[in-house]
């Protein structure tokens, strides 16, 4: 009888840990977002919170001087940023290197027996990548407001930035059973549910159409949505939710999920980061095909792509809302920067 006590206990346990398995233990910070009984509250673990704290903290900003000769002017082949001072110049250099390839150093982009080379394919793309930096900072201030981005909100010291996607390789048994649309098949894009695992390229790119499933009518009438189609909505939603740490209510009123009008401001800054992520995906990205070296590509050939957790990275707003474009204005050439900068008090 002793023997079965045991048993049962030991089942009991084992049980009741893989029960607990995706509970976090308490505490857990509850902050209210809206109207009392709607549901419309944001979650944190403030065990999370210290971790992603220290994940998205800035890097020091390298003062330099924009006096003296432009960097146009002293070096060979300086087709972006050309306009700096060469103080500037190098200083920006070391800040990328640091950003994007602190191990590889400046020949990860160059070749160093002749700086004014273009033999290396990283050296087109960083150049690429610059000029991206500036139309969002330009161009895109309704999402990015005046924080802005550098190379380091998406790449953190890594070559490629940690969350970045490609079009996934289509599984199929001979044909026999059809197209799974990527579900049942847990991946971190869709924050491992059962939802469709591909959802990007029906929305981050230039054909990509606008994530609208709900009907206007009681009835379904000239409702056109199909059950895939939805089930891809919800997969874009919940990357975005588990991307920035937040719930649905986030963005959208838990009353009338489609109602713009009774959506929190958030909503509309999240749609024109859709509309920004589609001029990058497009413009910027897949525009290099034909220069990344094959072990850059994906399983189908394509680049690697921006989504919402590459700059996000976890948190509502990349690097906790701290901006870096007071030390590198000319990542924002057409806005005015803060003038409590390293930059500016090395004048």
């Amino acid at each position: 009888m002793k023997n079965v006590r045991q048993k049962i206990a030991i089942a009991f346990s084992v049980l009741a840990i893989v029960t607990l398995t995706a509970c976090e233990r308490p505490p857990v910070e509850s902050k209210q977002t809206g109207y009392r009984g709607t549901g419309m509250d944001q979650i944190n673990n403030p065990r999370t919170q210290e971790q992603l704290a220290k994940i998205n903290e800035m890097p020091a900003g390298v003062p330099a001087s924009p006096d003296g000769p432009k960097a146009g002017a002293v070096y060979k082949n300086v087709k972006v940023l050309n306009n700096l001072s060469t103080a500037q110049f190098g200083a920006f250099m070391v800040s990328m290197t640091s950003w994007v390839a602190p191990k590889e150093g400046c020949s990860y982009c160059h070749n160093v027996q002749n700086f004014a080379d273009d033999s290396l394919y990283t050296k087109t793309v960083a150049r690429r990548m610059i000029q991206m930096n500036q139309q969002i900072n330009s161009n895109w201030t309704d999402h990015v407001k005046q924080t802005g981005v550098t190379c380091y909100t998406c790449h953190r010291g890594n070559n490629i930035p940690q969350n970045v996607w490609f079009n996934p390789e289509e599984k199929r048994g001979g044909n026999m059973l059809g197209n799974t649309n990527g579900q049942n098949d847990p991946a971190p894009a869709v924050a491992y549910t059962s939802l469709p695992n591909k959802p990007f390229a029906a929305y981050l790119v230039e054909k990509g159409g606008p994530a609208r499933i709900v009907g206007k009518t009681a009835l379904p009438t000239g409702n056109k949505a199909t059950l895939q189609s939805t089930e891809n909505v919800y997969g874009m939603m919940t990357h975005m939710s588990h991307s920035l740490g937040v719930n649905c209510t986030y963005c959208h009123n838990s009353q009338n999920f489609s109602s713009w009008e009774q959506s929190t401001p958030q909503r509309v800054q999240a749609w024109y980061g859709i509309q920004m992520l589609k001029d990058v995906n497009t413009n910027f990205l897949t525009s290099l095909d034909g220069v990344f070296p094959p072990n850059r590509l994906g399983p189908t050939g394509d680049v690697a792509k921006a989504n919402c957790a590459t700059c996000h990275q976890g948190v509502n707003k990349p690097l906790l809302g701290q901006s870096m474009l007071k030390d590198y204005p000319y990542l924002a050439p057409n806005r005015d920067m803060p003038k409590d900068s390293t930059h500016s008090a090395a004048k």
